[in-house]
């Protein structure tokens, strides 16, 4: 399946820019093979990487757009009949549900960076007819770093960017940890400041 899917991009690749682009917004094409690749291409001196970081974050925003109306129109049986077809198993499914429940719409960012619940959170955002656009702005901005992440570890890897996956999971937790820790950082000063502000 993976050399088809290869093949699929290679043949994209035609199109420049606008074929990595386009390749991302098919959901049934992983990220984690289109930006590694994309990568390589640029360590070849096909591309350009921050041309490539861009139309990869806009196509990996683009692409969960799928998803999120799926669950919005379709609801939970119409995600677990058709969920198959973009890659999404039930245990995706079911780990996006009870993330999305705990941590609420703030998911839409951090879950980009959790291996498990990463593609199928787009689901219960739409599920939960969170605002489109607030979707897609979150969307934009997690996948900004990720795509920037993935195609460096491309051109850093050159011929063996296929490891790239496994990199990246490796820290991609710790990474999610660090942004969620200065985040509660930054909501207490500001806090502390407008308590402060009104004891004047």
């Amino acid at each position: 399946m993976t050399e088809l899917i290869v093949a699929l991009v290679e043949f994209l690749k035609q199109f420049s820019y606008f074929g990595i682009m386009l390749s991302l917004c098919f959901e049934f094409i992983p990220a984690e093979v289109v930006l590694p690749l994309a990568g390589y291409w640029v360590y070849q001196g096909d591309f350009n990487y921050y041309l490539v970081v861009l139309v990869g974050a806009v196509g990996g925003t683009l692409g969960p757009l799928t998803l999120f109306y799926l669950g919005r129109y379709g609801g939970r049986p119409l995600v677990l009949k058709y969920g198959k077809y973009f890659f999404v198993s039930q245990k995706q499914i079911n780990a996006s549900d009870y993330f999305f429940e705990k941590y609420g719409m703030g998911v839409a960012f951090f879950a980009r960076f959790l291996p498990v619940v990463r593609t199928a959170i787009s689901i219960p955002c739409g599920m939960s007819n969170m605002n489109v656009w607030k979707f897609s702005v979150y969307t934009f901005f997690a996948m900004l770093p990720i795509t920037a992440f993935y195609v460096y570890l491309g051109v850093k890897l050159g011929p063996h960017w296929n490891q790239a996956e496994e990199i990246f999971n490796g820290y991609a937790l710790p990474f999610t940890a660090t942004l969620i820790v200065l985040l509660l950082m930054f909501v207490l000063i500001k806090l502390l400041m407008k308590r402060k502000s009104q004891s004047l």
